[in-house]
């Protein structure tokens, strides 16, 4: 087993009071967040900007980030921080596992989606040719430090794209937290307001990666809904699609696909699909495909999951128990 470490803090100025430590940070951070750049960070920390859209979830932007730190003349004791959302942590942690054949790096996500998922277990990965994650690494962070303050900057998207993944984490691990999570979503609570949610999915993702830091039996079921979601988000960006899901809207709907899948195997009730799919019109999550099938399986095809020739299917049974056939 190894340890996740998580951290989570209250403000800005507990923030700033971390990266004061006697460390030797380089920061790289998505533009949206440049605001925040110098109440965080002290002038004398380099910080290197990039733009977190799928298009720069690539080895060129992982190529740039190494060609800055060879400008500035960053050595193997530095720590590079990872300062936004899921791509920048992608990219971010992928540079930190190469540069010099590997250097420490740390993750402060700044959206939901980041804060329950993507910054946490120490996947790295980018795209090629609209293929989602096909090339990266294993490369565990010195910590990540969850921060609710930049959740009130994120638009209604991203949120609720956060939330699909907040969901998928309970229903593979806790029937409670997620009908609190429904009653919480649904209600218009603020998601700011629901940090106890948060740290205990992140938590949740934190105890299952520590089983298993490869991906290689217990982690998988956090792939739950990922396979057909990543099949819709390769066919809206191969087709230039107006207004794509966020990911989250793709998963979510991959979740009930999965649920589908699992009913017609004989795994689960009907009743349980009905229940998910209810859940997620409440909190304004998508259940149903724009898209036929039949356009999706060469993505779902050249799923990363797949192994040995076939693909490993993450199947809902019912709340906390899954499948992988």
């Amino acid at each position: 087993m190894i340890n996740i470490r998580l951290e989570f803090r209250d403000d800005i100025k507990s923030l700033r009071d971390f990266f004061n430590e006697s460390e030797r940070y380089y920061v790289v951070y998505d533009s949206n967040v440049k605001q925040f750049i110098s109440e965080i960070f002290s002038n004398d920390i380099p910080c290197f900007e990039i733009k977190s859209v799928e298009e720069n979830k690539s080895i060129d932007t992982v190529m740039d980030i190494c060609r800055w730190l060879i400008s500035m003349e960053a050595d193997r004791d530095v720590i590079l921080v990872a300062f936004g959302g899921g791509i920048t942590s992608d990219v971010t942690g992928f540079a930190a596992s190469i540069y010099k054949r590997g250097v420490r790096y740390l993750n402060l996500p700044t959206t939901l989606l980041a804060q329950v998922d993507a910054a946490i277990g120490g996947k790295t990965g980018v795209n090629v040719d609209s293929f989602k994650n096909m090339v990266g690494t294993f490369k565990q962070p010195e910590s990540t430090i969850i921060c609710p303050v930049f959740l009130k900057t994120l638009p209604a998207k991203q949120i609720l794209s956060g939330f699909a993944e907040l969901l998928k984490t309970f229903i593979i691990t806790s029937e409670e937290n997620y009908n609190e999570c429904v009653k919480s979503i649904s209600s218009g609570l603020p998601v700011w307001e629901m940090t106890s949610l948060i740290c205990k999915a992140a938590q949740a993702k934190a105890d299952i990666v520590s089983k298993d830091e490869f991906d290689k039996d217990l982690r998988r079921v956090l792939n739950l809904g990922h396979t057909y979601g990543h099949a819709i988000e390769w066919y809206e960006h191969t087709n230039d699609v107006e207004n794509p899901m966020t990911h989250g809207e793709a998963v979510a709907i991959g979740i009930i696909a999965a649920a589908n899948e699992s009913f017609a195997r004989g795994y689960c009730d009907e009743s349980f699909i009905d229940t998910l799919v209810s859940d997620f019109q409440k909190c304004g999550l998508p259940v149903k495909s724009p898209y036929p099938n039949g356009v999706l399986i060469s993505a779902i095809r050249q799923d990363k999951k797949g192994m040995n020739g076939q693909l490993h299917m993450i199947l809902p049974v019912g709340f906390e128990k899954i499948v992988i056939d």
